[in-house]
Parts: C-alpha cells; sequence; structure tokens
C-alpha cells in the first residue's frame, strides 16, 4: 500500500524538490488566476441528497469510456514536463495507470516516446493540437496510432497561449529542452505552418478520423451550444474543461458548466470534465454533475513527485474516498451516480449543483 495521498501534502513535497519555475509552470494560470483559483471552490459549493436503505456492502469503481471499461471512473489528463518532475516521467505515471487498470491520456509535448509509453501496458489517448498547416500535425499522429494511442484528444480552447505571469525565470529558460516534445518531428517548430491553427472549424473533426482511424475527443467545451455543434459535427465525446485555467482567464468553471453541458447534449453521449478535482468526493460530485469521466492533472503530477509510487498513493486515496462517499450517498456503482438523483435542485455558486435532466 503506497502512502495516503493528500493534495495539500503533495504540493508542499512538490515546493521542497522541484525548480521554482517548474513549479510555477504546474500551478500558474493565465492572467490574474482567478480561474485557477476558483475551481476547486465550485466543486465545494455543490450539495447533494444521498440515498438510504440501499445495499452498498460492495461498491464498483468501473466506468466506460468510447466502448471500454476502466478500472477507476478517474483518470489522468495530460500535463507538460512530467520529466522535471521526476526523470522517469510519462513512463512512470504510464505504469501507475497500467497496474490501476486507469486511463491515461497524454501530452502531444511529452518528454517520453510514445512507443516507451505504450510499452507499458497502460491504455491511453493522445491529445494533440492541429496545425496551421494540418499536414504537419500528422507525424506526431502517426507515432501515437503506431505507439497504441485509443483515441485523438483535440484541445480547442488553444488558438494562442495565453500571457502567464512568473515571478523569474519561466520555465522554457530553466529547463532542458530535451525533456518535453520528443515525439516532434526534429525542428518542427521552425517549419513554417507548424504554429497552432487560429482556423479550427468542425470538418478538423472528421479530418483527424480519416488521417488516424481513432475516435475524437473534443476538450475545451464550456458552453451546451458548442457541445452540441460538437457532437454533431462527428466528435465521439466531449471533454469540459478550461485547460486547468490556464487560456482565458475569468471562464466560468467547469463545475458551473458540466450541467448545461450534460442536458444539451444527446442521450448517450459521452462527457468527460477536469479542474479543480482534489478528492474522491470531488469525483462523486461531477458524476453527479453529468460527468461520465473524471480528469485530473495537477494531483497526479503533483504525486508523480515520488515517482511511480507517488501516483499509487493519489490512486489508492482518491479510490478509497470515492467507495466511502459512494456508501455514504447510498450508490453501489460510479456507473449509476447520474441517475441516482444526488443534486439539490439549486447548487453552490453559478448553480453548478442543479438537477440533471
Amino acid at each position: 500500500m503506497s502512502a495516503t495521498y493528500r493534495y495539500d501534502e503533495a504540493l508542499a513535497r512538490a515546493r521542497e524538490v522541484l525548480p521554482t519555475p517548474v513549479l510555477e509552470y504546474l500551478l500558474t494560470g493565465a492572467g490574474d488566476g482567478a480561474s485557477a483559483a476558483e475551481a476547486t471552490d465550485a466543486w465545494a459549493g455543490v450539495r447533494l441528497r444521498p440515498r438510504v436503505l440501499r445495499d452498498v456492502t460492495t461498491v464498483d469503481l468501473r466506468a466506460r469510456a468510447l466502448g471500454e471499461e476502466l478500472a477507476l471512473p478517474f483518470a489522468v489528463a495530460p500535463t507538460t514536463l512530467q520529466r522535471a518532475v521526476h526523470p522517469e516521467g510519462e513512463v512512470a505515471m504510464a505504469r501507475a495507470c497500467a497496474a490501476a487498470g486507469q486511463l491515461l491520456v497524454v501530452s502531444s509535448n511529452a518528454g517520453s516516446t510514445f512507443a516507451d509509453i505504450g510499452a507499458t501496458g497502460v491504455r491511453w489517448w493522445v491529445q494533440a493540437y492541429l496545425t496551421q498547416d494540418r499536414d504537419l500535425s500528422l507525424p506526431l499522429l502517426e507515432r501515437a496510432v503506431e505507439a497504441g494511442a485509443g483515441a485523438v484528444v483535440l484541445t480547442v480552447d488553444t488558438p494562442v497561449v495565453s500571457t502567464k505571469r512568473y515571478a523569474g525565470a519561466t520555465v522554457w529558460e530553466a529547463t532542458d529542452p530535451a525533456l518535453l516534445r520528443v515525439n516532434f518531428p526534429p525542428d518542427e517548430q521552425r517549419t513554417p505552418g507548424a504554429e497552432k491553427a487560429t482556423d479550427l472549424s468542425p470538418e478538423d473533426l472528421g479530418w483527424l478520423r480519416e488521417r488516424t482511424g481513432l475516435p475524437v475527443v473534443v476538450k475545451g467545451v464550456l458552453r451546451g451550444d458548442e457541445a452540441v455543434r460538437c457532437r454533431d459535427a462527428g466528435a465521439d465525446a466531449v471533454w469540459v474543461s478550461n485547460h486547468g485555467g490556464r487560456q482565458l482567464d475569468r471562464v466560468v468553471p467547469t463545475a458551473t458548466a458540466l450541467p448545461e453541458i450534460r442536458a444539451a447534449v444527446a442521450p448517450g453521449t459521452e462527457v468527460y470534465v477536469d479542474g479543480g478535482v482534489r478528492t474522491g468526493l470531488d469525483v462523486l460530485v461531477a458524476l453527479a454533475c453529468g460527468a461520465d469521466l473524471v480528469l485530473a492533472g495537477r494531483a497526479p503530477v503533483l504525486g508523480l513527485v515520488d515517482g511511480e509510487d507517488g501516483v499509487r498513493g493519489w490512486q489508492q486515496t482518491w479510490a478509497a474516498e470515492l467507495v466511502e462517499a459512494l456508501r455514504l450517498a447510498g450508490v453501489a456503482a460510479a456507473a449509476d451516480v447520474a441517475e441516482a438523483d444526488l443534486l439539490t435542485p439549486s447548487g453552490g455558486p453559478g448553480d453548478p449543483g442543479r438537477q440533471r435532466p
């Protein structure tokens, strides 16, 4: 059994171990940091109505995503610079996820090769940005397909990278470039047309599916009408995300956006969420608000400071917290939370706790 994980303790440990620019990069939001700062409180503002007189002797944490069964309803979101956090980076993260039957979403900027990640046996998806010249996106995607990626997660909220305010040297100035972007062709960034696309359109979803043969998940959606537009364009799932508060500042928390999006899309459409999730109880709340899968970025990466064992501590702690929360809520399976109608008619800030239809 790995050590018990607490987010605040993991953060304190990271402050002791990591270079300041790396820690700043992991924690800093865009602009004044309003969106990054309020994400966790938004989940804490949701209120639940537990059920009683239910058999919760055995609790089932399994979930399904894109037709595949997962052992846990929470997964690892894509994060850059994992090898700056721990020398084994994404490979250590992948080994822990493989052992737990957990999904891993790998950043296109990863510092470990897709081949090494895939060799761990983990179930994984690749996150991607499209380039202005779409064909320049293909070499990375082809490597991911060859290494066994199960889906493409297209990030759509980053036509440009937002301004961050750092106290000193940026992580890019202070970190070895060899710790990231190892799956890109050499000199890719200097090639005309390799900048992030500013003209993404619904047609890009079909292009991605055709060129990769993989399901396409759209990440970075905060509105119900936009979620419908993505689904109508052929998205296999919609991922509610504000990029950890790292893109446009002052956007709504994902806890606020999730119920609207769940209500807007057709039944059967898979909806995922990230942003500010810190405990197994937060996972239960997110499932109750309409998520089919909950993803975390900062929490597992802070665990990664202590390598694979630190990630396992995070997994085991959240799983135990979620089992307890499910029992107390009177729900015996994570997959049944949405149908259990646990939300109050009016929730906390921004009304994230309104009932799911």
